[in-house]
């Protein structure tokens, strides 16, 4: 049985604490690649938030419920890149990522599974910004000081 195609619907999740230090995680699938958690609706009813919760735990083993999950009413509109589009839908070429903050205590353990990341680091958010391989996701990471207040 084949996969089915990933839906153009994704969540970005900016995990940070209260003293703006933000999560960054490393690809498996592009070294170097250091990114906030992403990924994309399991089925086209599954809520957004639900997503940000699941996706959260499946790639950094946190349960958002320690924390403060906020929808920071962001969306972001890209072109999917070219290594992906054979995940998706013959003719689907963009995807629609929706913005998410998750506050969490300082030394909040993180476990990455391994088939999809390599390694993680806690930065401050400007140098997280300037370390994110994703335009949309460093644009996010430097809007974080407006979502604390």
């Amino acid at each position: 049985m084949s996969k089915p195609y990933k839906i153009p619907l994704s969540v970005l999740v900016v995990i940070h604490t209260p003293g703006l230090d933000v999560l960054l995680i490393n690809r498996t699938d592009s070294p170097g690649h250091w990114q906030s958690v992403t990924g994309s609706k399991d089925h086209e009813d599954e809520a957004l938030q639900q997503t940000a919760i699941r996706e959260v735990r499946e790639e950094t083993g946190i349960d958002c419920a320690i924390g403060r999950l906020a929808d920071w009413g962001l969306e972001n509109v890209y072109d999917i890149y070219p290594q992906y589009l054979h995940r998706y839908a013959p003719g689907v070429t963009r995807n629609r990522e929706h913005v998410f903050g998750l506050c969490v205590p300082a030394g909040t353990p993180v476990t990455l599974n391994p088939r999809e990341h390599t390694a993680y680091q806690w930065l401050p958010y400007r140098k997280a910004a300037d370390t994110c391989f994703s335009p949309s996701n460093a644009e996010a990471i430097l809007m974080l000081p407006e979502f604390m207040q």
